[in-house]
């Protein structure tokens, strides 16, 4: 006796399709700009973790917060475009300061 999947299960589009490619390609593109947001970060929380109030005035401790914030923010939303809706794991993982978190998102002027 042969099993076969449920035909709503079964692909329509061989792997060979031009839209299994182009999906594929937009998949990986995603991926990859998820990563460069993810450095992103990386690098503007290491420069605020960096300052130091005996040599940097709180004008450029202010720039800092900003600039991690607007990488916080895109991260989110290249993140969300993905499909992934919580951030609780990234703040965890990526140590994200409360002062980032409460200008995230905020339009400055």
């Amino acid at each position: 006796m042969s099993v076969r999947p449920p035909q709503s299960l079964r692909q329509f589009h061989s792997t060979d399709s031009g839209f299994n490619v182009l999906e594929y390609e937009l998949m990986s593109e995603r991926a990859s700009s998820l990563g460069r947001h993810g450095l992103k970060v990386e690098s503007a929380l290491a420069e605020l973790r960096a300052w130091d109030a005996a040599r940097h005035s709180d004008a450029e401790r202010d720039s800092l917060v900003d600039k991690a914030s607007d990488a916080v923010w895109a991260f989110f939303i290249q993140r969300e475009t993905c499909g992934l809706r919580n951030g609780r794991d990234v703040i965890q993982r990526y140590a994200i300061p409360k002062e980032v978190l409460a200008r995230v998102g905020a339009v400055r002027r």
